[in-house]
């Protein structure tokens, strides 16, 4: 495999996710009241398959492990895990680098997918954050 291939997915990929839940989301909302993460990914491809590295954003870090299949697109599938103040976080990913327009100009690479939260977590509210929440996501390329 060319290497400049295994390699498309590594280094650091500015992060956000959006709410999948109708019942929460009203077209008028501003963008904020529609967020569910925000962070950074650091990808790092020490084997040609195999994903690791980390997401994180202020107060929080997960570490990454997952898989890379070489298609089209490009796909990334990973689990992201980790201790949160006290407690255990674990969300899964999908991902799929976005194709590039052969008209398009100053296109950085950009992955486009969908997060679920695997195990519930307290909420800064005292109440619980529950598994099987789905959000979509993207990343795009630093």
């Amino acid at each position: 495999m060319d290497d400049s291939i295994h390699k498309v997915f590594e280094g650091s990929w500015t992060y956000r996710s959006f709410k999948n839940d109708i019942k929460q989301i009203d077209p008028k909302d501003p963008i904020e009241n529609l967020l569910f993460g925000m962070g950074t990914i650091e990808i790092e491809t020490s084997k040609p398959n195999i994903l690791q590295g980390r997401i994180y954003g202020p107060q929080w870090s997960l570490n990454l492990t997952g898989n890379i299949t070489y298609g089209n697109p490009f796909t990334i599938d990973f689990q992201g895990k980790g201790i949160v103040g006290s407690e255990k976080w674990i969300y899964n990913y999908i991902g799929y680098l976005a194709n590039s327009w052969s008209n398009g100009i100053d296109q950085t690479p950009t992955i486009i997918g969908s997060i679920v939260r695997t195990i519930p977590h307290s909420n800064s509210n005292g109440g619980t954050n529950p598994a099987g929440v789905v959000a979509s996501w993207f990343a795009v390329k630093q």
